[in-house]
Formats: structure tokens, C-alpha cells, sequence
């Protein structure tokens, strides 16, 4: 019977004899996750890399065939455990406009919303940035984002009662307005927190063995990433300015002042790991922009009151008319994209399918490591920021 062959057959049948197979993972320290790169080598170069995932399988589109609208935000929150704000807000707003509710949710919420997420995006970048700095070498700046993302992390607690998996944007409003001080303290952190990205960036950023490692390696260009379905910071860090916040002006961004950060090839090609770390470290600052404008008005003319309840808006019953719908949010890693198919008969929908932007990034890993030094590969699977609970679904 005759067998397609797939292209990992073919590289491991025409092995050379100076060519080697080697795992890198899925328990290797530097993969980001229970990821698999299965290497062919010749000595220190990586001629071909081949990505193996399916050690982290959350079974999310499963889990939506079985419960309700409102009940899968839970399972949402999980697959990018490191921004499940933003994951919330993206399900929630298909949900919502699926219902025709879209424009009824009150500006004080919709500037909570992205408050938090703007808040879980610097915490996801932080982390980027950290992890990425120890797969270098550099253990300092590690601990210093670890530290920062501790304050924010506690915030976020206190807003939703939980560390990580938040549950707190829920179809038509919030879980709960946020508590008396909050936003009081949201102040005092980013006062805290600019003098601390200055001295990051004087840390790493601006180090020369940093820069070595960094600049000119893995050059992804903006044909290859388009092609790719690349997005977010792996994108824009080719020098395509495409940010769904702005493309698709949705909730209030389209009211608030911020600047969407590209890269120029300062230091080596333009799309090399450089340039993805410095957009996800200018994103940063741009974030702490747009968390000022939310305070401004949550503070001034969207002040709190005691009438006011966050689930006014919630339908009693979610059951949308029958049809097919994709909606997408700019995550910290990309688009996330949700595409809902409803019966118009039950709360259940009928499927949901998760469009993850760690997959489509992850996928180019192929053709910008190749050729490179084993030690250079470590580089370039960092600067993609890979989450695995959204690789594998």
C-alpha cells in the first residue's frame, strides 16, 4: 500500500552521515513549556527543526461542545494562562455582539476591561522579557520583571479574587466592580513601575552581550511572517504596523491615545530577536499610557457609584440566533481569534473554535532556524513568546 510520506520522513530517511538526531525538550529548560524540537545537526548547526507539541493538550474546543456560553470563560482563561484577561475579553465581546448587546455595556466596564487587560498585558510581556533575558544568561533582569509582575499579579487578585486564572469579564458586565482604592493603587504602581522599566531597559536593552546574542538572528521577514499568519509582537516586529486595537477599534481604544511600536533594525536586520524583544519592552510603555487614560476617566467623570452594579447588563439567558461568527482581540502574543457556530436553540454553543497566536508564530520556527547555531535557536524560540496551553488547545 502505498504511504504519503510526510516531510519528517523524508529529513530522517536522507540523514547524513555527518548529520545527527537530537530532542531538545519537551522537558529542556529553555523550551518555554512542555514543547519538542527534534534537531538534525551537523555539529553546532541546525539544519532542519521540527516542532512536536501534544504534551500540553487542554481539550478547550472540547470542553465548549458540552457547556454553556457563560460557563466556558472559566476554560478560556486557561489556555493563555499568562494574559486570561485578555482572553476573557476577546470571548466575551463575540459572545456579546453575537447578542446585539455590544453597545449596550456601560463606559465605566468597558474601561475596566481594558484597564485589567492592559494591566495582564505588561504582566505577560514581563514575563517575556524575564524568561528571556535567563535563556541568554542574564539572571538579573529575571528577577526584576518577576518582582514588577508580583504587584500587578496582587492587584488583579484583588479585583477578581484570583492569582492567574481570573474569571472577572463576564458576558455583559464584570464579576464585580473593582474594590474601594483600586484604583488609587493602580496609580502608585505605575509610579513605581516607570523608573523600573528605565533601569531594565539600561539592564538589558542597552547591554552589549545582550545585543551579540540578539541582533541579526533570526531574521524573520514580513512576506515569510504574513505568509505564516504571524501576529503581535512577532509581527510588528518584522516593521508591519497592524495592531487589532487599532485596526479594529474595538471596546474604548479607539478613544485613547497610544502608539503602535515596530521594529527598525537599530541594532542588527530589521525582524531579527532584538527587534521582537524591544517592541514587547516599548509595548510595556505604551500599556502604562493607556492605563493612565483608564484612571483618568475611572476617576473623574466615570466616577464609582452605589447604584451602580457591573452585571446590569447580563442577559438571563444567553442563546444567540443561529450563525456563524468570528471575532479576534490583539492578546500580548497576537490574535486571538474565537469562531462560534450557534444553533439559536440552546445555551450550548454549537462549536468554538480558537484561532491561537502562539501556534501560527511558532509554526515559522522552521524556516528562521535553520542554518543557525544550536545556542542561536535558543534565542529565537524565546523572542517568539510561546504559550503552550494555547499551542495545543
Amino acid at each position: 500500500m502505498q504511504v504519503n510520506k510526510t516531510r519528517y520522513d523524508l529529513l530522517t530517511e536522507n540523514l547524513q552521515p555527518e548529520e545527527m538526531i537530537i530532542n531538545m525538550g519537551p522537558q529542556h529548560p529553555s523550551t518555554h513549556g512542555v514543547l519538542r524540537l527534534e534537531l538534525i545537526t551537523d555539529g553546532e548547526i541546525v539544519k532542519e527543526v521540527i516542532p512536536h507539541m501534544g504534551y500540553l493538550h487542554r481539550c478547550f474546543e472540547k470542553h465548549c461542545e458540552s457547556l454553556s456560553y457563560q460557563q466556558i470563560i472559566p476554560f478560556v482563561d486557561r489556555m493563555d494562562y499568562l494574559a486570561s484577561m485578555n482572553n476573557d475579553h476577546a470571548y466575551v465581546m463575540g459572545v456579546e455582539r453575537m447578542l446585539g448587546i455590544d453597545k449596550d455595556i456601560p463606559k465605566r466596564i468597558e474601561y475596566i476591561r481594558v484597564l485589567v487587560c492592559e494591566l495582564n498585558r505588561i504582566a505577560s510581556h514581563l514575563i517575556a522579557i524575564g524568561t528571556y533575558g535567563i535563556d541568554i544568561g542574564a539572571f538579573t533582569p529575571f528577577l526584576w520583571c518577576f518582582r514588577d509582575r508580583e504587584h500587578i499579579m496582587n492587584m488583579l487578585e484583588w479585583a477578581s479574587g484570583s492569582r492567574m486564572l481570573y474569571n472577572y469579564i463576564w458576558i455583559g458586565g464584570l464579576f464585580y466592580d473593582l474594590p474601594i482604592g483600586f484604583e488609587e493603587r493602580c496609580r502608585e504602581f505605575i509610579t513605581y513601575f516607570k523608573p523600573k522599566l528605565t533601569e531594565l531597559n539600561q539592564l538589558l536593552t542597552d547591554n552589549q552581550i545582550f545585543i551579540s546574542r540578539t541582533a541579526g538572528v533570526g531574521v524573520l521577514s514580513p512576506d515569510l511572517a504574513i505568509s505564516y499568519g504571524c501576529s503581535g509582537p512577532m509581527l510588528r516586529g518584522s516593521g508591519i504596523k497592524w495592531d487589532l486595537r487599532r485596526a479594529d477599534e474595538y471596546s474604548v481604544y479607539p478613544e485613547l491615545e497610544f502608539e503602535i511600536q515596530v521594529g527598525k533594525g537599530e541594532m542588527g536586520s530589521k525582524g531579527d530577536c532584538w527587534d521582537r524583544y524591544k517592541v514587547r519592552v516599548d509595548e510595556v510603555a505604551e500599556s502604562v499610557h493607556i492605563i493612565e487614560q483608564c484612571l483618568n476617566r475611572l476617576m473623574n467623570e466615570l466616577k464609582r457609584s452605589p447604584d451602580f452594579d457591573p452585571r446590569a447588563k447580563m442577559p438571563k439567558k444567553i442563546i444567540p440566533k443561529e450563525q456563524d461568527f468570528y471575532i479576534r482581540a490583539e492578546n500580548p502574543k497576537g490574535e486571538l481569534g474565537y469562531y462560534f457556530i450557534s444553533d439559536g436553540k440552546t445555551e450550548i454553543p454549537k462549536r468554538v473554535k480558537a484561532r491561537a497566536p502562539s501556534f501560527n508564530n511558532l509554526s515559522v520556527l522552521p524556516e528562521i532556524g535553520r542554518g543557525v547555531l544550536i545556542a542561536d535557536l535558543i534565542a529565537i524560540l524565546g523572542s517568539i513568546d510561546i504559550v503552550l496551553g494555547e499551542v495545543d488547545r
